[in-house]
């Protein structure tokens, strides 16, 4: 009897989130950055979305199995505080309003049904804003929490069973 075939690793949606004009909003696409200088799994692509939600609502239509939003919270405790948590989308009015200050994920989640699309398993890495103010950068808490962020969004991937680390991509990156 030959052996079982490997089964196919997850396909798995990093998107980093935010308005780099914003302070600290700009969390999700820092934390991209920081992900671009590290292999990623097969089947894992990361990608900045920025304030582009309607390109997340049509790239969520290629079926993944899961999607990890990495972004800025707004009132969740101390600025930098990492929050790690998964989105019930089934239930009306389960999105937590994440982020108004950009892109708001619950009007792409929207968007992602009206297209006839479905909402995959859905982790938020979060993390406390501190500063939304008008200016480019982080704030000190919210920058040293970048790289807490990725090791949390690599651990996600892994739980999801995506450890083998070859083969993944980060777009929206610029050289």
């Amino acid at each position: 009897m030959p052996p079982a075939a490997p089964e196919p690793s997850p396909r798995i949606l990093v998107a980093g989130i935010g308005n780099i004009f914003l302070g600290d909003d700009g969390f999700g696409p820092e934390v991209l950055r920081a992900l671009a200088s590290r292999p990623l799994p097969d089947g894992v692509r990361a990608v900045d979305y920025g304030i582009g939600g309607m390109h997340l609502a049509y790239d969520l239509l290629d079926g993944w199995d899961v999607l990890i939003l990495v972004d800025a919270v707004p009132d969740r405790g101390h600025p930098g505080r990492i929050r790690v948590f998964e989105v019930d989308g089934h239930r009306p009015g389960a999105l937590p309003q994440l982020d108004a200050h950009g892109m708001d994920p619950g009007a792409v989640f929207a968007s992602l049904a009206a297209l006839g699309g479905r909402l995959p398993r859905t982790v938020v890495v979060g993390c406390q804003a501190g500063c939304v103010d008008e200016g480019i950068g982080l704030s000190a808490p919210v920058a040293a929490a970048v790289d807490v962020a990725v090791g949390e969004v690599r651990a996600v991937v892994s739980e999801f069973g995506s450890s083998a680390v070859v083969g993944g991509r980060v777009d929206g990156m610029e050289d």
